[in-house]
């Protein structure tokens, strides 16, 4: 490889570790070609990209990238890198699906997650997870069941209070009839009478004084 596509090649490889939020290296020993392009075709199924990388090269990139890991003591033999750049669990699932039909192989090295570093057995972990649409599915179930019960519970609650307003609203109806029906309060009603009996006294007083006297 002259230095102009060595150049290129650093700097492609520089773009794809910054770009990928997850990285795994592999030993792809033993590995054909022919086995290395259905590899590379399963993994791009999964949102994810397999290179095979000199490691003196892979070495300069993780040493110039900020914030890398020293992953230098996992840069030997044959190295393949897996980049996956939509989901974690897809593409550590892809690698060791593959590697249980063909012989164990390619082999995880490590992996770098966030600029921290995975063991080989923790990515085998990862890679038996659910899928990604499974696990949102879940979570979103987790999520979904005390909102129905936030949402029953203030439903009740509505209920009660609308409940309660009708009744409040029929006591006083009925409040106001009971007073209609008993007709105007008792101190009316007196005066009422009194008025009459102080106009019938008049009437008395004036009949006697307009009724000549005996001689």
């Amino acid at each position: 490889m002259d230095r102009t596509k060595k150049e290129s090649f650093v700097a492609s490889l520089r773009e794809r570790v910054d770009r990928a939020p997850v990285m795994y290296l592999t030993d792809f020993t033993g590995l054909d070609v022919k086995s290395m392009t259905q590899l590379r075709r399963s993994l791009k199924s999964s949102g994810a990209e397999y290179l095979v990388v000199k490691n003196r090269l892979a070495q300069r990139v993780f040493g110039e990238s900020e914030g890398f890991p020293d992953i230098t003591d996992s840069l030997e033999g044959p190295t393949g890198l897996v980049f996956g750049y939509e989901d974690a669990v897809a593409a550590a699932k892809a690698v060791s699906n593959f590697a249980k039909e063909h012989d164990q192989k390619p082999a995880f090295k490590l992996g770098v997650m966030d600029r921290k570093i995975l063991q080989p057995d923790q990515i085998e972990k990862m890679a038996k997870l659910p899928p990604r649409e499974q696990l949102l599915a879940e979570l979103a179930g987790a999520l979904e069941a005390p909102m129905v019960a936030l949402v029953t519970a203030l439903g009740a609650k509505l209920q009660e209070m609308a409940e309660g307003g009708a009744r409040a609203g029929l006591i006083v109806v009925s409040a106001r009839k009971r007073q209609g029906s008993r007709g105007q309060p008792n101190h009316w009603r007196g005066a009422g009478v009194n008025q009459g009996r102080n106009q019938e006294q008049w009437r008395r007083i004036t009949r006697n004084c307009s009724t000549p006297s005996a001689a």
